[in-house]
């Protein structure tokens, strides 16, 4: 694994934590943890989902290794591989609730976007402007000589 937060626990009990709240998250949709412990989950679980969106028996295995139940991994590859075949990334979102009354920890939910039932609805994607065509360098030019004031001309001195 890369870089984690290190949650002050161990390394087996800090993976061993992560598995199960991914594999909660991807079986409830919308789970409730610490903000840190949130942040951690959304890393794996957006890994989990483009997993499940490949589709290959590597990718399969993978998940495997990771999460914890058959149901769980038959979710990841059928509901939410479908669900996200469209979009590139960002499968979670992480809202902020409350500060939690024993240890005064910050708590959030975690849940999958674009699901029924979520908490706030998703942002739709923002239009792409009008692709403009390019101009011409000379029709340009020409269109800066139409509209600008004529130039008066000088009468030279040396005529006379």
């Amino acid at each position: 694994m890369t870089k984690f937060r290190k949650l002050n626990r161990p390394t087996g009990h800090r993976m061993s934590m992560l598995r199960t709240l991914v594999s909660q998250l991807v079986k409830h949709e919308r789970i409730e943890t610490t903000v840190a412990k949130a942040k951690e989950v959304r890393r794996l679980a957006d890994n989990m989902v483009q997993l499940g969106k490949d589709g290959s028996l590597s990718a399969a295995r993978h998940a495997a290794a990771f999460v914890r139940g058959d149901a769980v991994i038959h979710k990841l590859f059928t509901e939410l591989a479908y669900r996200y075949r469209n979009r590139a990334g960002g499968y979670t979102r992480l809202l902020r609730t409350r500060i939690r009354v024993g240890d005064a920890a910050p708590m959030a939910y975690i849940e999958f976007i674009d699901r029924e039932n979520e908490l706030r609805q998703s942002k739709p994607a923002t239009p792409q402007p009008p692709q403009r065509t390019p101009l011409d360098p000379w029709t340009k030019s020409k269109l800066s000589r139409q509209y600008a004031s004529p130039k008066e001309e000088k009468i030279s001195d040396s005529n006379m």
